[in-house]
């Protein structure tokens, strides 16, 4: 609703990664640096670690966007708690190679063959593996044999490993030691600081053609960056948040207190429909309070009924915001087609 408002050309902060809209911050540009560094040794893996929303996926896509298509393909395995040997059938579907019927061994020369015919046909394979976490060390050990085909010498797969922090751990155990010696590059992708928080909402909202409307003041971006800890997703979520609050408002600048205001709905909906701890949109609580000492939603006196009833009541509140608006765009463009 918030583009028309604001003559956007589409939504700027997006949660899912989407390669078109990174930005090259120091953190992401050293990242890239290693990124292909590791391309160019053609072989082995590439490791890059970093927290929920941090930017990892987007990296690699911008990477993986800028490659010719002659040249390379690519797949994309996204891990849920696979076994070794559904590794497998997971990365020969990603390839589009067979896998119906087939035992381990059978699958195994299939996309050995797939991968030679490919590099036959003057193109390398890579296999990105995003949620790396969530592999065993015995399917990771899978793909570690993966990386043993060649052809007159020459690797004929090479791999992403993208995972959050943990992995690093997983990473360091006994039983990998022979996959450790196989990483050719690896990075963890820290945060934006807080000048880059800045220029990465710019970024965006000029990727939709933005015409510094609404206007941000500097208090509201350093506000931002302080309730986010300059996590790239946790400032989509907020952004996004700030954009709809201002449409129903009919607001044209977003100042330090809206985004307090705003912050504080989106904790507070969180806090109502999440357990005690940390999660991807979790905004801290003495960041939230624009007035330095920070409050927190208090889940004492709550039971799960209270919690959801509470959760409801303040979806309401935003609905009846958002359907009153709707009410007097829609009487307004009446009036105006009648007169």
């Amino acid at each position: 609703m918030y583009t028309g408002f604001y003559k956007l050309k589409g939504l700027p902060f997006q949660l899912g990664p989407d390669p078109r809209f990174f930005y090259g911050s120091s953190v992401h540009q050293k990242a890239m640096a290693y990124v292909t560094y590791g391309l160019h040794q053609g072989e082995g893996f590439i490791v890059i670690t970093g927290d929920i929303g941090a930017g990892k996926t987007t990296l690699v896509g911008h990477l993986l966007a800028t490659l010719d298509p002659a040249k390379y393909i690519a797949a994309t395995l996204v891990t849920t708690q696979l076994e070794a040997d559904d590794t497998l059938r997971m990365v020969a579907s990603a390839f589009g190679v067979p896998c119906e019927g087939a035992d381990k061994a059978v699958l195994l020369r299939r996309i050995e063959a797939f991968l030679a015919g490919t590099m036959h046909g003057g193109r390398r394979s890579l296999l990105v593996v995003d949620e790396v976490q969530n592999l065993s060390v015995r399917a990771l050990e899978e793909l570690r044999m993966l990386s043993n085909f060649t052809a007159n010498g020459v690797p004929l797969l090479q791999s992403f490993l993208l995972g959050q922090p943990q992995f690093r751990v997983t990473l360091a155990s006994p039983g990998l030691e022979q996959l450790r010696q196989r990483v050719t590059a690896s990075y963890h992708l820290g945060p934006l600081a807080a000048e880059e928080t800045h220029s990465y909402i710019e970024h965006r909202l000029k990727m939709v053609d933005w015409n510094n409307d609404p206007t941000f003041t500097d208090q509201a971006f350093a506000r931002i960056h302080a309730i986010t800890g300059g996590v790239p997703r946790k400032i989509n979520t907020l952004c996004s948040r700030l954009l709809l609050s201002g449409y129903l408002d009919e607001r044209h600048e977003i100042d330090e207190a809206v985004v307090d205001q705003v912050a504080d709905e989106l904790g507070e909906e969180i806090a109502q429909v999440t357990t005690p701890g940390p999660t991807v949109f979790d905004f801290a609580p003495a960041a939230i309070n624009g007035n330095g000492h920070g409050h927190a939603a208090s889940h004492e006196g709550y039971g799960e009924l209270g919690l959801r009833v509470s959760m409801l009541e303040n979806q309401m509140r935003n609905h009846d915001r958002t359907i009153k608006r709707a009410l007097e765009i829609a009487a307004n463009y009446l009036s105006s087609a009648r007169s």
